[in-house]
């Protein structure tokens, strides 16, 4: 059974950086597209980053440059480092891969 699990997320002022870490259990993530989505309340789900199994990354417009999505196959743990952010940034964020959804982890903004 497939598992991804989210954390990392926390309350944050503008300008601050914060690590999200998706944990897997049942998959390699090194054999899989990983990729990180964040939701905000009446909206609908978007892409953030991923990172493909050859290691290749893609990142939405919005945050390239800002956060880097990395891999540790050692821990079977994907992450996503954020930096310079903005209330914009504030969502649920979710781990996605081989079909399957985290829970999400929460990332507030604010001043």
């Amino acid at each position: 059974q497939v598992q991804l699990v989210e954390s990392g997320g926390t309350s944050v002022q503008p300008g601050a950086s914060l690590r999200l870490s998706c944990a897997a259990s049942g998959i390699i993530v090194g054999h899989y597209t990983i990729s990180w989505y964040r939701q905000t309340l009446g909206k609908e789900r978007e892409f953030v980053a991923r990172i493909l199994d050859q290691g290749s990354t893609h990142y939405a417009r919005s945050v390239n440059e800002r956060f880097t999505i990395s891999r540790d196959d050692v821990k079977n743990t994907v992450y996503l480092e954020m930096t310079s952010l903005k209330p914009e940034d504030t969502a649920t964020y979710f781990c996605h891969g081989d079909q399957t959804w985290g829970r999400g982890t929460q990332v507030t903004v604010s001043s």
